[in-house]
């Protein structure tokens, strides 16, 4: 039985592996990656001073009665932010309240939230502020993070007991 050659171009080889999926294609600039949502504008800046910002987060949480609140300038030891604010509050409840409260005077005021991240029941709650990041726990989480002991060397711009 004759067989007739066969182009080795198109002819698979057995022994090399084959591709199941083509690899994913990179976005070009300006391009949205595929899955992501599309933004219908800019993201929000601030023209607010950070300290004006973290100072207004102070007062925010003071309201909601938080407990040992503390202002930390740590803008020389990090780009991620400018000012670390970290608070206690005494249960899920005021948390929750404490969190809340900072989230809607920042946007009363116009400023941008980053995010929000952590639950009362984990009993630390996190929020970006983009220069200002705000820690909000329950005394025995902050007592075993110890931020402040992490950022010692940082100013302490305000301290409320």
């Amino acid at each position: 039985m004759a067989t007739e050659p066969q182009d080795p171009e198109t002819t698979p080889d057995p022994a090399a592996a084959t591709e199941v999926d083509p690899p994913a294609r990179q976005a070009a600039p300006g391009e949205r990656r595929a899955g992501l949502p599309a933004r219908t504008s800019p993201p929000p800046a601030s023209d607010s001073p950070p300290l004006d910002v973290a100072r207004l987060v102070v007062e925010l949480a003071e309201d909601k009665k938080a407990a040992d609140i503390v202002l930390l300038e740590i803008a020389p030891f990090t780009t991620v932010a400018d000012y670390l604010v970290i608070c206690s509050g005494g249960s899920e409840r005021q948390l929750d309240a404490i969190a809340d409260a900072v989230i809607a005077g920042l946007k009363h005021a116009g400023l941008p939230i980053v995010g929000r991240e952590g639950e009362p029941a984990s009993h630390w709650v996190l929020i970006d502020a983009g220069a200002v990041i705000v820690h909000v726990f329950a005394p025995p989480e902050r007592e075993y993070y110890a931020l402040e002991k992490l950022w010692a060397d940082a100013k302490t711009v305000i301290q409320v007991q």
